[in-house]
């Protein structure tokens, strides 16, 4: 069994076929998918499609992008909104220094506020970091000084210090399609150097489809092409790669539960 850790299964490229979607990764072997929060304005939606779903799961959460539009006072909405049983993560959440659609200090705000739903509740903290390698570390630690939390930085495109640094401060690391592009060698050098029990998998669909569909629409059935990458690069087979990482998501996400 394969877990699809990160997708958007609210997103409208999947609304004609969402039950042929879900479908497709079970007969894949995706036997969970995790579809994420993006907006709080949304986010009913999201929990739409995982209520739907025995087999699907969500996250309650602001993207970077968004923070300008909603900003956080504090984390009462997210907790608010993560009482419901199948809600088992935070985020996504972080910093995207990169496109900058919202302010870096509207971002930094949400991140925290997002940082102290997670401790309050025991859940794990989905982070988002492009270009902002430097303060995510830094806010990282400086919040795991006020309380413990756990969580994965998700599509992982990071160097090795922030490899480093996530897997010190006790994180995951999630690797996605762009794993399996030809021009990810230095990405792929990096993945290598996680250790299996801390890697997870994920699509990130409709985004970011693996080769051999790369360009195409992403959906979670994909994820497998992922982990065979993964599998051959790490020198493991594929039913050991599956495992290891479904086990880390359970880990992990401790409200999941398994099919």
């Amino acid at each position: 069994m394969l877990v699809d850790s990160h997708c958007h299964l609210d997103f409208p490229e999947f609304a004609p076929e969402l039950d042929a979607v879900v479908a497709r990764a079970e007969g894949a072997g995706v036997g969970v998918c995790v579809t994420i929060g993006t907006t709080l304005a949304k986010f009913p939606n999201v929990l739409e499609v995982a209520r739907r779903f025995a087999n699907v799961y969500c996250s309650v959460g602001i993207h970077p992008h968004e923070a300008k539009a909603e900003p956080l006072e504090g984390p009462a909405p997210l907790i608010a909104r993560a009482q419901h049983p199948k809600v088992v993560g935070i985020g996504e959440t972080g910093l995207d220094y990169y496109y900058e659609h919202s302010p870096r200090e509207a971002q930094i705000a949400n991140f925290r506020a997002h940082i102290a739903a997670a401790c309050e509740l025991g859940l794990p903290l989905i982070v988002h970091t492009r270009d902002a390698e430097d303060d995510t570390i830094a806010i990282l630690h400086d919040e795991l000084g006020q309380g413990r939390f756990t969580g994965l930085i998700h599509c992982f495109t990071g160097t090795q210090r922030l490899a480093d640094a996530a897997l010190e401060l006790g994180f995951f690391i999630s690797a996605s399609g762009i794993a399996t592009f030809k021009k990810s060698e230095e990405l792929r050098a990096v993945l290598k150097t996680v250790p299996l029990d801390r890697l997870l998998v994920e699509t990130d669909a409709p985004f970011l489809a693996p080769m051999p569909h790369r360009g195409k629409r992403n959906e979670p059935a994909f994820v497998r092409h992922t982990a065979e990458m993964l599998a051959e690069m790490k020198g493991v087979s594929f039913a050991a790669l599956a495992e290891t990482t479904t086990e880390n998501f359970f880990r992990l996400f401790t409200r999941a539960k398994r099919p």
